[in-house]
């Protein structure tokens, strides 16, 4: 297994650390394993690229890997109260519609590579889900309402790609 590949199964296995640390109310712990597994997608397609390391298991666990990380940070905002139910079944829906539509391509013998939509949606999900970190371990009504508009910017920017995704690849829903 390649070091990309390692990094990618690395923010994997920090999810769970980061979920627990924010349940347990250590949002600032939390707050920099999340940060460092945030960095582990730059880093895994930065080399892999680099080096030529590009294999079938990073192409598909290194977005897996992002919605996994993303989702157990919303999650646990969810389960603490902190951010509304919708912004996360929005953000989940798109996820397995696009995975959807990427599987139907694949069996008509097409492929729908990762758009800037989907790339530039990763980073805006990333850096909301740090603002909520920082905002949401204040506990004050401002500081929530902050974390939580940049939660449903994510979720809104989400709806944005979700359109781009199904504009931009039409033709997978034609037979």
């Amino acid at each position: 297994m390649n070091l990309p590949n390692k990094l990618t199964l690395l923010r994997i296995v920090l999810v769970p650390v980061t979920m627990a640390l924010i349940l347990s109310g250590h949002f600032y712990i939390g707050l920099g394993v999340f940060i460092i597994a945030s960095i582990t997608d730059f880093l895994d397609g930065y080399i892999a690229r680099k080096y030529n390391l590009v294999t079938s298991f990073g192409k598909i666990m290194d977005p897996l890997a992002d919605k996994i990380l993303v989702f157990g940070a919303l999650l646990c905002f969810l389960q603490l109260g902190f951010i509304n139910s919708w912004s996360v079944i929005v953000i989940l829906a798109r996820e397995f519609f696009v995975t959807g539509m990427r599987v139907v391509a694949v069996s008509k013998g097409n492929v729908i590579a990762a758009s800037w939509w989907g790339k530039v949606k990763t980073n805006v999900q990333l850096f909301a889900v740090i603002i909520g970190f920082i905002t949401f371990a204040q506990e004050s009504g401002v500081a929530i309402l902050i974390g939580q508009c940049a939660i449903y910017f994510a979720a809104l920017f989400t709806i944005a790609s979700w359109a781009a995704y199904i504009v931009e690849n039409k033709e997978v829903f034609k037979d």
